[in-house]
């Protein structure tokens, strides 16, 4: 399938958002030669600002693939925002479905289609505190197997320090550089075939989030840790150190109360 019209509402979007951006950061864009120029894909991007779906999709919409990114379902339902959602053709995730594929149903149509769906596979900004990524979500691992469309892994770096994770104000000056990279197809081809069983999908994340620290180590040209940063695991972590903190607290209050 050739390269869909772009259309009024992303053409609209862009005349909004392009100029502050071109005035607001520098800009080192490298890997556009691997997004593909025909048929259905994804790109996993990492996540570590909330200028990224802006900052990230002025690359993208360079490259003349635009970008169709998931969001709430809800978010489509009405009013201006409903219309540019529609109209952009973003993709919505059906969060209350009970069953895991159809929740991405609407993605995986998109690529069937021949569009280009953009994952977040972290989820959420990043809560690594050096800002490397963290471990990823499967829902842009289960589009893939799925669909057996190619993965384009994507790093940026840049938009984090125009606006950090979770600030309130931007950091204006010096002007930033928002830098990004594209990779070569991610090969998840030893995953095709097999039942997309929790262990399965968790191994083609786990490969998917490798392939775009890569592209951020040569970025910042230096390395991630060993081991991504687990929120799941620090929150478990967390709790036992509040819970060793409590009993050794009791356990001294009634030392005192014991003399």
């Amino acid at each position: 399938m050739s390269r869909r019209r772009i259309g009024f509402w992303y053409r609209f979007a862009a005349v909004l958002c392009k100029p502050p951006l071109v005035v607001l950061i520098k800009r080192d864009w490298r890997g556009m030669e691997h997004i593909p120029a025909e048929g259905g894909f994804i790109t996993a991007v990492n996540h570590n600002s909330h200028l990224d779906p802006f900052a990230y999709a002025h690359y993208q919409y360079n490259t003349g693939r635009v970008p169709r990114f998931l969001a709430k379902s809800g978010l489509f339902k009405k009013g201006f925002v409903g219309a540019a959602m529609r109209g952009t053709g973003q993709i919505p995730v059906y969060r209350e479905s009970t069953d895991a594929l159809s929740a991405f149903r609407a993605a995986i149509d998109a690529v069937e289609r021949g569009e280009c769906v953009a994952f977040y596979p972290e989820g959420t900004l990043t809560r690594d505190p050096d800002g490397w990524p963290m471990t990823g979500k499967t829902g842009a691992a289960r589009v893939a197997l799925q669909t057996k469309c190619p993965v384009i892994p994507v790093a940026q770096w840049g938009a984090n320090e125009l606006l950090p994770p979770y600030a309130r104000k931007p950091s204006l000056f010096p002007r930033k550089t928002h830098r990004v990279l594209a990779g070569p197809p991610v090969d998840l081809s030893r995953f095709y075939g097999k039942e997309m069983t929790p262990e399965v999908l968790k191994e083609a994340t786990e490969v998917i989030m490798a392939a775009i620290t890569r592209q951020l180590e040569q970025i910042r040209g230096e390395k991630a840790p060993e081991r991504p940063y687990d929120p799941r695991r620090e929150r478990i972590e967390q709790r036992r150190r509040t819970q060793a903190q409590t009993q050794a607290r009791q356990a001294r209050q009634a030392e005192g109360q014991s003399k």
